[in-house]
């Protein structure tokens, strides 16, 4: 048999597909990276823009409590020190710390200390409980009212949301807050990771690192050459749409997905912050990213006089779109087992990162489930 030019055809240069090259060729694997896109990286890709590198895809923040994974992204390129602490502009016209936090409920009730913040919180969800009069939640609504009561849920959570999805919190299942973090300190980081940061330079600093002497062919569309690539390595790993790669057999699978706006500022610094949510229903987009807070902080944001802003705008998906958030309900959950069932029984064929397996993967949880193929 004759022998194949590569052992791995790799379609898709984001995370998974990077990670999973570069551990390979540390093997002595050849592997060859296809992206239907002009750029390396999936969604992670940065731009740069007036010397700041502009999250073209959203912003990226990674984090994570696993030092081994830590310690290996740092391997590749060094993290700084950025901190996700986005910000609110309420329905009430004020500006609130996110996530709910002393600061939060300081700006809102003028309490002080965490028994009075328990003490407002119990008084409103008992309310809430109350007017359920012994039933589950039916709704988002109501799921979120029983969670921090109407304060919270009026002025941060309801336009917020139904911003993002496109309907009423209360044509909304219950299902998609399960919860909703509540902290007792003056603490604005949004995550509880250990670790976290962005690397210095951007994240095609860390994809450049990973796909180090791998060969790469980009504007490559694997469903236009299938047959062609296919025949070139032993296996293929997938990080694809798995219903695209069986030709939508059972069905589509569906995605929320975002839209951006990205604009050129004649101003040093716009906002104060890498992130501030738009709850109010007046702005049609739900966040403003600022990007150079992800690099640059301090007075050094002022060398630099002008700046990039992104405004953030939720869609409805529809093929031909980017798919960014799986939908786990019920009729997706029931397709994508369909297609699962499908995958497993390939023997040359991986399928990983978040398209691949229909759910939402944070970084470091991508590159730990590339690793584990490994081990």
């Amino acid at each position: 048999m004759m022998k194949k030019e590569y052992d791995y055809l790799i379609v898709g240069s984001g995370l998974f597909g990077s990670t999973f090259a570069h551990e390979a060729m540390k093997r002595g694997q050849r592997c060859l990276v296809i992206d239907k896109r002009h750029h390396i990286g999936g969604n992670i890709y940065c731009e740069n823009i007036e010397g700041i590198n502009v999250h073209k895809y959203g912003a990226h923040i990674f984090h994570t409590s696993n030092k081994s994974i830590w310690d290996y992204v740092n391997a590749i390129v060094p993290f700084n020190r950025y901190t996700n602490s986005p910000v609110a502009l309420a329905s009430d016209g004020r500006m609130y710390n996110l996530p709910f936090n002393m600061n939060t409920f300081y700006q809102m009730w003028g309490v002080k200390t965490p028994a009075e913040v328990q003490t407002k919180l119990d008084e409103q969800r008992r309310a809430e409980f109350e007017g359920l009069r012994g039933r589950e939640p039916e709704n988002l609504e109501e799921q979120a009212l029983i969670l921090v009561g109407r304060d919270i849920y009026e002025l941060l959570i309801k336009e917020y949301t139904e911003k993002q999805w496109g309907r009423k919190c209360s044509d909304l299942p219950a299902f998609i807050i399960r919860r909703l973090p509540v902290r007792m300190t003056f603490d604005n980081n949004y995550f509880n990771d250990l670790y976290q940061g962005i690397p210095i330079g951007g994240y095609n600093r860390l994809i450049e690192g990973l796909l180090k002497g791998v060969d790469i062919k980009l504007d490559t569309d694997f469903f236009k050459q299938r047959e062609e690539l296919s025949a070139l390595a032993g296996k293929i790993v997938y990080t694809g749409p798995i219903d695209q790669f069986y030709a939508y057999r059972f069905g589509q699978l569906q995605y929320r997905t975002v839209h951006f706006d990205t604009e050129i500022l004649d101003v040093p610094n716009y906002q104060g912050n890498a992130v501030v949510n738009y709850v109010p229903k007046e702005y049609p987009f739900t966040r403003i990213i600022e990007h150079k807070h992800f690099e640059i902080f301090g007075n050094v944001v002022y060398n630099n006089p002008r700046t990039v802003i992104s405004r953030e705008f939720s869609k409805e998906w529809s093929e031909g779109m980017e798919s960014y958030y799986p939908i786990n309900d019920e009729r997706n959950t029931v397709l994508y087992e369909q297609y699962h069932n499908l995958a497993v029984q390939e023997s040359n064929i991986i399928f990983g990162g978040r398209l691949a397996e229909y759910r939402y993967y944070d970084m470091a949880p991508t590159i730990a489930q590339a690793l584990s193929l490994f081990k």
